[in-house]
C-alpha cells in the first residue's frame, strides 16, 4: 500500500530541489536590446511605407465680391432675349420680355419644358433664361427646371427675384397656349 504522508518527499516527486530551480532561473538572462531595436525598425518602416489618406473635399468656385463700380456697370440684357420661368406650386408660367408679357402655363414634366427650351434656343440667339421661384414652389421644382436647362445646354440662365408681376401670377387666371 501507500506510505504515510509524512514519509513522502515532495521534492523528489517534482524532480528538483528549490535551490536547483532558483539557480536555473537566475542563469537565464535574455538581452532585450535587439528586440527593442527590431520594434523601432518595424515602426519606422511602417510609418514611412504607408501613406496617410488625404481628406476629400469638394471644391467650390465662389465668385469674388464685386466692387461697387462693377455693380453699377451691369451688362444690360435686351428684353427680347429674355424668357422668364416663374415656378408656382403646380405649374410653370413662362413669358418673354418684361413689359406687358403674354403668359403661358406649362407642367413640371421634363418633356414639354425641354422641348420649349430647345425651340426657344433655336429661335433666339443669345437666349437668357430667368428662373424665378415663388415661395409656394419647392426645391424639387427648382431642381427639375435646372436639370432641364442643363440637359438642353442653355448657356445663360440665372435665378432671379420674382417681380411684382410674377407675384400676381400665382392668383391670376393664366392664358393657355393654343
Amino acid at each position: 500500500m501507500l506510505p504515510p504522508i509524512e514519509e513522502i518527499e515532495v521534492e523528489r516527486i517534482h524532480g528538483r530541489d528549490k535551490q536547483e530551480r532558483k539557480a536555473s532561473a537566475r542563469d537565464i538572462d535574455v538581452d532585450m536590446n535587439p528586440m527593442v531595436d527590431l520594434a523601432f525598425l518595424l515602426l519606422t518602416f511602417f510609418m514611412l511605407a504607408t501613406t496617410f489618406s488625404k481628406p476629400q473635399a469638394m471644391e467650390l468656385l465662389v465668385p469674388a465680391k464685386p466692387d461697387e463700380e462693377e455693380l453699377e456697370r451691369e451688362t444690360p440684357v435686351r428684353e427680347s432675349l429674355t424668357i422668364s420661368l416663374v415656378l408656382l406650386e403646380d405649374k410653370i408660367v413662362r413669358y418673354r420680355g418684361i413689359s406687358d408679357p403674354e403668359t403661358f402655363d406649362m407642367p413640371y414634366d421634363n418633356g414639354p419644358l425641354r422641348e420649349f427650351l430647345l425651340g426657344a434656343m433655336a429661335e433666339i440667339d443669345g437666349l437668357v433664361v430667368l428662373v424665378k421661384p415663388l415661395p409656394e414652389s419647392n426645391v424639387e421644382h427648382l431642381v427639375t427646371v435646372l436639370d432641364a436647362l442643363n440637359v438642353t445646354n442653355v448657356q445663360r440662365y440665372a435665378l432671379a427675384e420674382p417681380s411684382d408681376f410674377d407675384q400676381t401670377l400665382s392668383s391670376a387666371i393664366q392664358i393657355e397656349e393654343p
